[in-house]
């Protein structure tokens, strides 16, 4: 499984960002896709988890801010960013996990500063 993020970028605290993966594979089979991120000096947290059956999970400091989605026909997940603020600033990796091997795409820069 192959997975390529894009959307990082700079942008102003409360300012919305959307970040997409595509997918190598139908999303549709995958077990489980969602997103990580990592800041400097920061162990790498759950940001949004998506499962093949429609569910979804988030890690405590998005909740409410930040949404996960996906796209079938372009085999695509989305994370929908929200009232960003600077402790949002990180790279963002989305992953998929198939039979028990997770699968990392190379990450975008999230950077929330005024």
């Amino acid at each position: 499984v192959q997975l390529q993020a894009s959307g990082g970028g700079v942008v102003q605290p409360g300012a919305s960002l959307r970040l997409s993966c595509l997918v190598s594979e139908s999303i549709g089979k995958i077990p489980m896709l969602g997103w990580y991120r990592q800041s400097p000096g920061k162990q790498r947290e759950l940001v949004a988890g998506l499962t093949d059956f429609g569910s979804t999970g988030y890690g405590d400091s998005v909740k409410d801010r930040f949404v996960i989605s996906g796209d079938s026909t372009k085999n695509t997940v989305d994370l929908q960013m929200n009232n960003l603020n600077t402790e949002d600033t990180a790279v963002y990796y989305c992953y998929a996990m198939v039979n028990h091997t997770a699968y990392w795409g190379q990450g975008t820069l999230v950077t929330v500063s005024s």
